[in-house]
């Protein structure tokens, strides 16, 4: 009896999943010199995040074939993934929090 692979993404469901911001451009900034100011550190680290997903499904992946060599590295990644979507979703919230209490603000 054969068992049939298991595909990470349906594991993990659509939840875990980040999608690129290709062509996200980043807001001008007074100066240039910098190289991109927050709209393009944001994008960068959105696709740095959908990077550290992809190798979590691919060490998941491997370790479900057998073609893993050590199970603690498919661990790790896995863990460094779900961090790294932890700690983006509580930047998410605080900048949600920011914002509204920016427009209810009283002037």
């Amino acid at each position: 009896m054969t068992v049939p692979p298991i595909d990470p993404s349906a594991v993990l469901g659509g939840d875990w999943q980040i999608q690129g911001v290709g062509g996200l451009d980043a807001a001008p900034v007074a100066d240039a010199s910098q190289g991109g100011g927050f709209g393009s550190v944001l994008s960068q680290q959105i696709s740095n995040l959908a990077k550290l997903q992809d190798q979590a499904a691919g060490a998941a992946q491997s370790l479900a074939d057998g073609t893993a060599t050590d199970p603690s590295t498919v661990v790790a990644a896995v863990e460094r993934a779900q961090l790294a979507m932890q700690l983006a979703g509580q930047i998410r919230t605080k900048g949600a929090e920011a914002i509204s209490d920016i427009f209810h603000t009283s002037i």
